[in-house]
């Protein structure tokens, strides 16, 4: 096995590990969007999935869950199904190619191989689902926060909500979602190509004889 590709595996691996745990966070976490007024400086309001939070300036924090899930608002609940999917389909990604490193099982022959290349390449493709999965409520709220924030027809004097530390979590989850399925799937077809040009040689069968001796050899055999 080539070194090259062992660190391609152990890098898949980690950032799949990472993307998750941010994914994970990114759904957890409370300051989706962001609101304060200047009626009240003392105090600023954050939006998230599960929750809405008051945060002051002393430090405290109180927070309390969303009444219904029926009330919500239409993006709130695409979020959170969304999110949810991209942290299950996150786990995957992590799970799957564990058993198929190179140093879980340093001999294997050519079916455990064949095994090892496709749990790479579920998890990479876990990975990129996963990418999608994520980025596609972040991007969408983040969109309609720039609608609303620069909607003319509400006044100014109007709060409007803004970016939350949520949103840039998301974002960096899923593009390294997005990378972790790149090195897993590269260093799948690493893998393959190198093994059908072992099992294929071709040098050997295409060198002509270089010596004398050998020519006259194949000459005279039959006389």
């Amino acid at each position: 096995m080539d070194a090259g590709v062992c660190v391609l595996e152990l890098l898949g691996v980690f950032l799949s590990l990472a993307a998750w745990l941010c994914s994970l966070a990114t759904a957890i976490m409370p300051q989706w969007l962001t609101l304060s007024t200047d009626l009240l400086p003392t105090e600023s309001y954050e939006l998230g999935l599960w929750e809405t939070c008051v945060v002051q300036d002393l430090g405290g924090m109180e927070c309390r869950p969303y009444d219904s899930l029926l009330g919500l608002p239409p993006d709130i609940k695409l979020a959170r199904i969304l999110m949810c999917l991209a942290v299950a389909t996150g786990l995957l990604g992590v799970l799957l190619p564990i058993p198929g490193l190179h140093f879980v099982n340093s001999c294997c022959g050519e079916d455990e191989c064949g095994a090892k290349r496709v749990l790479k390449m579920l998890g990479g493709v876990f990975c990129f689902l996963a990418g999608a999965l994520g980025l596609a409520p972040v991007s969408y709220i983040a969109h309609l926060t720039v609608v609303r924030f620069f909607d003319e027809s509400v006044p100014d004097v109007v709060p409007r909500w803004e970016f939350g530390d949520a949103l840039f979590c998301g974002w960096a989850a899923g593009f390294l979602h997005l990378v972790a399925g790149v090195l897993l799937v590269t260093s799948c077809l690493c893998v393959r190509v190198r093994g059908d040009h072992r099992r294929h040689p071709r040098a050997a069968w295409r060198r002509p004889p270089t010596s004398a001796a050998e020519r006259s050899g194949k000459r005279t055999e039959y006389v």
